[in-house]
């Protein structure tokens, strides 16, 4: 990759307080987080139930969608805003595995995302990883990481997976509206989202992860709905993440209380 190599540790790398990124690693059982973060996965875990096979069905539907957008919809264009820490089935391994030369572009604002998928990616040139804030889409935007590397005047596809429920009530209409400003005709928008339903836990995750991670929203089905605004919903719609094209039966009057604590959508713009 061009990208130069940071220096470790990065200076902006805070060994005392848990990441978005390194949690959500802890929670999927990996490696590449430290023992504050395995602490708050694991407090958490005991307080919410099924919060750790939520946390992998979150990346189970990661790898049906982007598999759908790369094999049927014809996408060779990936964003994926927040994309965390590197684990099994990465969006460039599903994307390249149907199109090799499928173009994909991490973004996170944890510095360690960078470190690591700078050494996964050292041998493969249409992919790139870079440190930056996803709530700042100017800069996200216009980084040389993105900007030339992607093509906006193609369709693309914008991912927001495990991502918008950090995005602030005073921010997250703007944000995501200036990413879906940038696509064209046939882009898709590919999002989930802690959701609402009227579920204690889910709230109760909610203020945990705001509590220690600094944001955290629940937000109902139609609030992550209205996040779609002038596209189309891909079938099934907007539906927990067990049921977003399941590659097997699941029935939908017995899910699991970690399968009732996300949901998932695919849309594409007309």
């Amino acid at each position: 990759m061009a990208d130069e190599t940071p220096e470790w540790p990065p200076a902006e790398l805070d060994f005392d307080k848990p990441t978005i990124a390194r949690a959500y690693d802890a929670l999927l059982g990996g490696k590449d987080n430290f023992a504050v973060d395995r602490a708050l996965a694991d407090q958490t875990a005991e307080l919410i139930p099924g919060l750790r096979e939520s946390a992998i069905e979150n990346r189970k539907v990661l790898v049906r969608g982007v598999r759908y957008l790369a094999r049927e919809a014809g996408m060779d264009q990936f964003l994926d805003l927040g994309s965390g820490l590197p684990t099994v089935e990465n969006t460039h391994e599903v994307a390249q595995r149907e199109n090799p030369g499928a173009r994909v572009v991490y973004v996170d604002i944890d510095p360690l995302v960078s470190v690591h998928g700078r050494a996964l990616l050292a041998n493969n040139d249409v992919t790139k990883v870079m440190t930056a804030d996803v709530r700042d889409p100017g800069a996200v935007l216009s980084a040389p990481g993105v900007k030339g590397f992607l093509d906006f005047s193609r369709p693309a596809v914008i991912m927001l997976v495990g991502m918008l429920h950090y995005l602030s009530p005073d921010v997250v209409d703007d944000v995501v509206s200036a990413y879906r400003d940038v696509l064209v005709p046939g882009s898709h928008l590919f999002i989930t989202s802690l959701v609402d339903t009227g579920l204690p836990q889910q709230q109760e995750l909610a203020r945990i992860t705001r509590e220690n991670l600094e944001e955290g929203w629940a937000r109902t089905p139609e609030e992550i709905e209205a996040q779609f605004a002038g596209f189309e919903l891909i079938e099934p719609g907007v539906t927990y993440t067990a049921l977003w094209r399941p590659d097997g039966p699941v029935d939908p009057g017995d899910l699991a209380p970690g399968e009732q604590l996300g949901m998932a959508g695919i849309a594409v713009k007309l």
